[in-house]
């Protein structure tokens, strides 16, 4: 096969992954729309008698979990499940196929930034998945999520080539490669706090009496705010060394490539400014309750600056990153 045929292999790979996290984005949302969910056992409670002494628990007064027969929904999500395993197994083949094919390291351009973050993402899901049911009764909002970032990346693809002569460098591996692993675990910690800030409004309208709208009822089967709230803190202090790690990987790239280490460009502002914001969530979220309320916007808003920077800095803003194109 030539690297042509290669690069055509992996373009293929690549939409097979993007419609099997569709399929598996429909498994998980009948799953968690019309799925049954087993009721956590409940323990008798000791009783106290007339005369004030206490009677031990009667073991058949225990109230044992329901057991759950798999209906048509249940099955839907577990085939999700097994659909999503195969779509990142084909997104990362489709990587190291187009990286054979261009013969260089695989994060020269948009495209491949983008791809790579959703693949850090969705392993990220996965071990998460393995580790906590939390995870696995959410999937359907990662797999959304993920199926939307690779359905955007399809705008800027860019054809397997060589590598602009400025990108060759082993510092592409060190300095790119952290920004995507931690582009990637951030957009898993970007899913958990609006999955937090849905089941925050959720429960505060029901104890207020109030009918919630259609978006924030999604979060009525959802798990407890407090335990989300800390998913997302645990994915923001994963990623937060590897940011910082990154910024500083550039800084000694850039000395080397320019002969300077910091030169104000619009990629560099914009990356610092992501970075002051997550160091803000993080400060918040263990300030105290009343800044902690506001820590999952902060969250949200980082992420954001991180979606800006890779897509309007590199489509808008001349700088001396933009010999990278898109």
């Amino acid at each position: 096969m030539t690297a042509s045929d290669w690069a055509d292999f992996a373009n293929v790979l690549f939409v097979g992954c993007i419609i099997l996290y569709a399929l598996a984005m429909f498994g998980f949302a009948l799953e968690y729309s019309f799925g049954k969910r087993a009721e956590e056992p409940v323990e008798a409670k000791e009783m106290a008698t007339v005369g004030g002494a206490e009677e031990k628990p009667n073991p058949s007064s225990e109230t044992p979990s329901v057991p759950i027969t798999p209906n048509g929904a249940s099955r839907a999500g577990f085939v999700g499940l097994v659909m999503t395993h195969i779509a990142t197994i084909a997104l990362l083949a489709s990587i190291v196929v187009r990286t054979a094919a261009s013969g260089r390291w695989p994060w020269g351009n948009m495209f491949e930034f983008t791809i790579g973050m959703a693949l850090v993402g969705m392993i990220t899901w996965l071990i998460l998945v393995a580790r906590d049911q939390v995870a696995r009764r959410h999937s359907l909002f990662a797999t959304f999520a993920v199926t939307i970032t690779l359905g955007l990346s399809v705008r800027v693809y860019t054809e397997a080539g060589p590598i602009e002569p400025a990108l060759d460098s082993y510092w592409i591996a060190i300095h790119v490669s952290a920004a995507v692993i931690a582009s990637g675990i951030f957009l898993v910690g970007f899913v958990f706090a609006v999955m937090h800030l849905m089941k925050r409004r959720y429960d505060r309208l029901i104890s207020d009496g109030k009918s919630p709208g259609f978006l924030i009822k999604l979060a009525k089967d959802m798990a407890d705010s407090e335990r989300l709230e800390r998913l997302t803190f645990k994915m923001h202090v994963l990623a937060f060394p590897l940011w910082t790690f990154s910024i500083l990987a550039g800084s000694l790239w850039a000395h080397l490539a320019w002969g300077r280490y910091w030169a104000w460009d619009p990629k560099e502002v914009w990356a610092f400014i992501a970075w002051v914001i997550y160091a803000a969530y993080l400060h918040s979220r263990v300030s105290g309750k009343g800044t902690r309320m506001w820590a999952p916007w902060l969250a949200i808003i980082g992420f954001a600056v991180v979606l800006f920077n890779l897509s309007a800095v590199n489509l808008i803003f001349p700088g001396l990153h933009s010999y990278a194109g898109v």
